[in-house]
């Protein structure tokens, strides 16, 4: 992974220990999200057998680690529970994103409090990553209706300084093939560009679909990750 901006290479700490502090909980050098709102957790760069048993002690026995794109591996006595090769993409910061037509009576909303037992059902028929009841308020989601009804959303996860993640992009099956994810992404960026951050997302190696659109819509390959998981002793 090239050294463009090293917070990149932390996402989860450094939004963490920064624009996130209001939803972290924090034991030593480890750090979790609150619980319903995501289980991506972090340690420090240079992690001390007492950083992992701070973590292991802010998530409790048995508990699952979300260490997402973390580098350093914890102890023996943590069970792996999942390992996902992705990408790290970034928007490369010249210019604004076009504005992908739009169909009749989709237009791109905001989602709030009220949508989210919507959101929630949308992301469990389509699994776009963790998504649970207090996610949306890692920042801004928008959303597409037909006839009323949530059929895609997209919203803003992680926030190292100077930068935004894009995250839950997801479409109904019966609504794909629309546009709609393209919509959303070119939305989500342009008002993160207009604030001043850059851009970026993450990827499954998998997902060669939306590699494909993320290189349509601008943003381009910083570099691999691989993404773990694993459960406390």
């Amino acid at each position: 992974m090239n050294d463009e901006d090293p917070v990149l290479d932390d996402p989860v700490g450094q939004s963490l220990g920064g624009r996130h502090a209001h939803l972290a909980r924090r034991l030593g050098r480890a750090a979790t999200y609150l619980a319903e709102v995501a289980t991506f957790s972090s340690v420090s760069a240079d992690p001390a057998p007492e950083d992992w048993a701070d973590l292991a002690g802010l998530l409790g026995p048995g508990a699952f680690a979300d260490m997402f794109s973390c580098p350093a591996v914890p102890p023996s006595s943590w069970e792996p529970v999942f390992s996902l090769e992705g990408r790290q993409m970034i928007w490369p910061g010249d210019g604004r994103p076009g504005r992908p037509s739009s169909e009749s009576g989709t237009d791109v909303v905001e989602l709030g409090t009220d949508s989210v037992p919507e959101m929630l059902d949308l992301a469990a028929r389509t699994e776009p990553g963790p998504f649970w009841r207090r996610t949306h308020e890692l920042g801004t989601y928008l959303g597409v209706r037909v006839d009323g009804t949530l059929v895609a959303m997209a919203g803003e996860r992680l926030r190292p300084p100077g930068w935004t993640e894009i995250s839950a992009v997801c479409t109904a099956p019966e609504a794909r093939g629309r546009g709609h994810a393209a919509r959303l992404v070119s939305a989500l960026t342009e008002r993160v560009v207009a604030r001043g951050d850059r851009p970026f997302l993450h990827v499954a190696e998998t997902n060669t679909g939306a590699i494909t659109l993320y290189e349509r819509l601008g943003f381009k390959t910083r570099g691999p990750v691989t993404f773990r998981g694993f459960r406390t002793p």
